[in-house]
């Protein structure tokens, strides 16, 4: 049975790894101080207590807006999601049906199988490098041949060129008769579905969300802070700092989480664990390597 772990609930109040609180902070405390300078006027007797500013953008209006940046990325976020957990299976299916379909002629085939099974591990690393705009990383290194590494220092597309180098392994032994066309069309179609699940990710990072939309809710929200304590300094006196502070925290908080999950393939402690994928990934087809060839020492020694 799989235990969820559960963070203690107070200890997740004051966390900050993870958190946006860093990143608002500097804003919160700008309108805590905006709100304790109207409350200071306030008291010398200025005329700022204004409570018809407070109507000038209506709260609904702006909550809706945030609502809807926030769904709009996290919808992002989920089909992301979606689609690297797709990649694992893909992998999965890819590693079952390569092993299992090729028939080992010669040691030169199972060293090939075993080369293409370590091609599918850097292919979703390639994957994770192309979707951040990296170039080819040392990690690359554990699963790939150093003149196959050398090569995709000049490749934009290194999901596209590996794919081409897998798809070609597959149509020699289809060629040598290890596969048969039967096999042979199942791993192609596998690995175009792998390509589409790139193309898939492609799109969410090349369509990111208007930036009209959200230069104009960054101008509402600093303009709905500006106006807001014209509307209770009166009642709220000097705790209008405080209450500036909560509201403009909630607000930039909301904005900023949007803001980071967008595009859930970068670096931010809210992006997807891509690093961890990955290595998942490989981990598990070293580790089905590890098992045949284990199997087969086995069955020679009986």
């Amino acid at each position: 049975m799989i235990k969820i772990q559960r963070r203690p609930w107070f200890r997740s109040n004051f966390q900050l790894r993870g958190s946006v609180v860093p990143i608002i902070l500097e804003r919160s405390l700008f309108f805590a101080l905006f709100g304790l300078l109207v409350c200071i006027l306030y008291e010398f007797d200025y005329p700022v207590a204004q409570p018809i500013l407070g109507n000038v953008i209506p709260s609904i209006v702006l909550a809706l807006l945030l609502v809807f940046r926030t769904n709009t990325a996290y919808d992002r976020f989920w089909e992301g999601r979606k689609l690297w957990g797709m990649t694992v299976n893909i992998s999965q299916n890819l590693t079952w049906q390569i092993w299992t379909g090729i028939k080992e002629t010669t040691p030169q085939t199972r060293k090939g199988k075993i080369a293409a099974l370590r091609l599918i591990a850097a292919l979703a690393i390639a994957k994770k490098l192309y979707l951040r705009r990296e170039r080819p990383d040392p990690e690359l290194t554990n699963w790939l041949s150093p003149s196959q590494y050398q090569y995709l220092s000049h490749v934009q597309n290194m999901p596209l060129e590996m794919s081409y180098w897998l798809a070609n392994y597959l149509q020699k032994q289809f060629e040598q008769g290890n596969l048969n066309i039967y096999q042979l069309t199942n791993l192609q179609q596998l690995i175009q579905n792998y390509l589409d699940n790139v193309g898939g990710c492609n799109r969410i990072v090349r369509t990111p969300i208007p930036l009209a939309y959200s230069i104009l809710l960054k101008q509402l929200i600093f303009l709905y802070c500006l106006l807001i304590p014209f509307q209770f300094v009166q009642e709220l006196g000097w705790f209008t700092g405080i209450f500036m502070a909560i509201i403009s925290f909630s607000l930039f908080g909301i904005e900023e989480i949007g803001l980071q999950i967008e595009n859930p393939f970068g670096y931010d402690p809210n992006d997807l664990p891509l690093d961890t994928i990955c290595q998942n990934i490989g981990r598990d087809i070293e580790e089905f390597i590890n098992n045949q060839n284990r199997k087969l020492i086995k069955k020679r020694i009986e």
